[in-house]
């Protein structure tokens, strides 16, 4: 894979471990749907992993990372779709989706020589 590829790989791994620092004490949803700065900033890393995913599937279509798709299109959701976020399924991203695609991204990182 080329460097801009890795560059983008290396954004959403940043992105991810953000998330996981500014979440790293919450401990249940009501405590994340309550804190509007927390909401905005995870969502606003959301949006840049969706948006260096959809700039890595230009160049890379077959790369193997789990609901790519949908990754990106959560993304377009969150920019054009901003009044429809639940925030029920922005946790459950958190919470469950985030541990494999921070897998996948570190395997690709490790593969690659970064």
């Amino acid at each position: 894979m080329n460097q801009r590829i890795n560059k983008h790989l290396a954004d959403i791994k940043e992105c991810i471990e953000q998330i996981e620092s500014f979440t790293g004490t919450i401990n249940n949803f009501y405590e994340f749907r309550d804190n509007i700065m927390l909401k905005k900033a995870v969502e606003r890393n959301l949006e840049i992993i969706g948006e260096s995913l959809n700039t890595i599937l230009k160049f890379e279509s077959k790369i193997q990372i789990t609901n790519a798709r949908q990754i990106v299109d959560m993304r377009n959701k969150l920019i054009h779709e901003y009044d429809k976020i639940d925030d029920v399924v922005i946790w459950g991203i958190v919470k469950k989706h985030l541990v494999l695609l921070k897998e996948e991204i570190n395997n690709l990182l490790i593969q690659n020589g970064e």
